[in-house]
């Protein structure tokens, strides 16, 4: 369909979709009477702004079922985070909503490069955790024949791989770069294998790593989009024929970004800020501007011209480091260690504060076959890139190959080891 088009449906849409969420869920009837508006007052898309945000906070205030907009025995299905940082937040989808699930994460692992027939091995973890249950529907709704062997194990990840011989994976981007280098210190050599294509989600990665991954298992790898409290993955899919970021299926979500140091100002197409999602067809648990805290911006639609993309996520609000002023991403500093070639993928970063100042340690793995000499030099150009471009000081420690954590999962790069008060 044309943009025109595409706006008229999401505006019947999100019109239906407020005015459901006011009359049936306590705490947007709460919500927008505090904030004085009416879903009345939603006559053209600009006039979401007018209503109130959500925030992972209202779910778990909510918790468990709060937010459900329908009764439970309508509830199909129910998913939860992990509630590592607090109390979980938890979702849940009739059945008319996770067929409407299935059929984004088909839509995007098409636009990925899938094709029915195709074989594909699902290592997202299975469980509460969105990610694993919604590629397995996803795959199967598009036709394909799935693997399903969720997440860690890596060697009889890789045992599965050469048996089974699938043409896809589904997984995050650090857990492929665990499985690649696994395969190489098993002596396998990981582009020989029957993977084309990844489906890769779940934590930010830059095109550096993106170059690593094809490289290094001969593929092509494209980002899936999602997070649990808008649907799952699925959100946003990247098309394998431009690889630009991934177009977001507006016929099903809309999307504004938003100043994260003003949220009362919604910024223009084009404009880095923080990203936020209102749901269009949701019936379980319908979501009004929910603040995901992903800093990206709005682009044109590329391959689908009428759907516009994501930029690479930079990062998020709250994974954010001010050190001394500056502001840091772990997203930044890999995508310029990877520029240097004696330098892997694997990195943690340490805060502490020895004195009065916070110090930032970047512990990261040399490539194999790098000399002490070339380790040393790599060191101290990455402490001044890093300065130069981010404008932090860094002390690198150039650690031995293999010695640190790998991802079984998601990646945890940061490890704030300041004292608290």
């Amino acid at each position: 369909m044309s943009r025109d088009e595409l706006e008229a449906l999401q505006l019947r849409r999100l019109q239906h979709t407020v005015a459901y969420a006011y009359e049936k869920v306590p705490l947007y009837t709460r919500k927008f009477d505090d904030a004085g508006v009416h879903p009345s007052d939603l006559k053209e898309l600009s006039d979401l702004a007018k209503f109130p945000y959500t925030t992972k906070e209202d779910l778990r205030q909510s918790y468990p079922f709060g937010m459900f907009a329908v009764p439970q025995r309508e509830v199909a299905r129910i998913h939860a985070s992990s509630g590592t940082t607090g109390r979980p937040t938890v979702v849940g989808y009739t059945k008319n909503d996770l067929r409407n699930w299935a059929n984004l994460v088909a839509r995007s692992m098409r636009a990925s490069g899938v094709r029915p027939g195709h074989k594909v091995q699902v290592s997202y973890g299975y469980g509460l955790f969105t990610g694993g249950l919604g590629a397995h529907a996803g795959a199967e709704a598009l036709g394909t024949t799935v693997i399903p062997m969720s997440g860690g194990q890596t060697e009889k990840q890789i045992q599965l791989i050469q048996d089974f011989e699938p043409d896809v994976i589904m997984c995050t981007p650090t857990y492929l770069l665990t499985i690649m280098d696994a395969m190489q210190h098993m002596g396998l050599d990981p582009r020989a294998t029957s993977l084309k294509y990844a489906v890769l989600g779940a934590e930010p990665w830059t095109e550096e790593m993106r170059h690593e991954l094809e490289l290094g298992l001969g593929i092509d790898a494209c980002d899936i989009y999602g997070l649990s409290e808008v649907m799952g993955p699925g959100v946003a899919g990247e098309c394998v024929e431009t690889k630009d970021g991934a177009h977001i299926w507006e016929d099903h979500f809309r999307p504004e970004i938003v100043d994260p140091f003003d949220i009362s100002k919604v910024l223009g197409d084009g404009e880095h800020g923080e990203l936020v999602f209102t749901s269009l067809t949701k019936e379980a648990l319908p979501i009004i501007r929910y603040r995901t805290k992903d800093l990206t911006r709005l682009l044109p639609g590329t391959a689908r011209p009428s759907m516009r993309r994501m930029g690479r996520i930079t990062g998020r609000s709250d994974d954010m480091i001010i050190l001394r002023g500056v502001n840091l991403f772990p997203s930044q500093v890999e995508e310029i260690a990877l520029r240097i070639p004696a330098l892997s993928p694997h990195f943690q970063l340490e805060i502490t504060r020895p004195g009065r100042m916070d110090q930032l340690t970047v512990k990261i793995e040399p490539r194999d076959g790098t000399t002490a000499e070339q380790r040393e030099a790599a060191g101290a150009d990455l402490a001044k890139q890093i300065k130069i471009h981010i404008g932090s000081t860094a002390r690198i420690h150039v650690v031995e190959p293999g010695s640190l954590e790998r991802s079984n999962g998601k990646l945890r790069r940061i490890y704030d080891l300041r004292e608290k008060a």
